[in-house]
């Protein structure tokens, strides 16, 4: 980076456009260099391609530190996102499933991609269906963490299924769990509607008793 820039009297163009927070100037490059050094600065060339040459005045050491530090945080926001891959057979068992279920959990959870797929040997091929559906359960066992970039395709003797992280926040409940949930609620909703002990049992009975006993005394 460092012989990345023009500095100084490397720049060779006539004249230069110079810019500050004040705004920008078109004056020759003999002046700009005789401001810099003024200043005690630098004259540093940042748009080499511009006509005419875009320059800023600027100490040259923390122009660079600048630079270093902003592709650092450049790079800091790039996530690297692999692509992991789960292989299944038509006719899984439902522990290896299972086990390879929690495997792309983990995957998805780290940012990755998951590419699931079926593999075909021989006459298994007959069984595509079969594989079909079970790449379809996967997606849907895994739809709170990943959304689908590719339905099931059969590719030669691999059947492919495509799924990408959901962003953070974005996470989005199964059907299974909300049926569950709204299940739950409405239990809850249900059990504050029926009678407590204080109406029934011992309690409702003493009270019933309480409230004759005055009726009877008014009588």
């Amino acid at each position: 980076m460092k012989f990345q820039y023009r500095v100084n009297e490397q720049i060779r163009a006539r004249e230069v456009r110079v810019v500050s927070d004040g705004g920008a100037e078109v004056i020759p490059t003999r002046k700009a260099l005789e401001q810099a050094h003024y200043e005690g600065l630098d004259l540093v060339e940042i748009s080499p391609n511009a006509q005419p040459p875009v320059c800023r005045i600027i100490d040259y050491s923390k122009f660079l530190y600048q630079q270093k530090k902003r592709q650092k945080e450049i790079k800091q926001k790039q996530v690297k996102q692999d692509v992991k891959e789960i292989r299944f057979g038509p006719q899984t068992d439902e522990h290896d499933y299972q086990f390879k279920l929690k495997h792309a959990q983990e995957f998805l959870n780290d940012g990755n991609k998951v590419r699931a797929y079926v593999f075909f040997r021989g006459r298994s091929i007959l069984f595509k269906e079969q594989g079909e559906v079970l790449l379809l359960r996967f997606a849907n066992d895994l739809e709170e963490l990943a959304k689908v970039e590719q339905l099931p395709k059969l590719e030669g003797k691999k059947m492919f299924l495509y799924l990408s992280p959901k962003k953070s926040g974005t996470t989005k409940k199964s059907q299974q769990r909300r049926d569950r949930e709204e299940a739950e609620n409405n239990a809850k909703a249900e059990s504050k509607k029926e009678p407590t002990a204080l109406d029934n049992g011992i309690f409702g009975n003493a009270k019933n008793g309480v409230d004759a006993l005055a009726k009877l005394k008014k009588e």
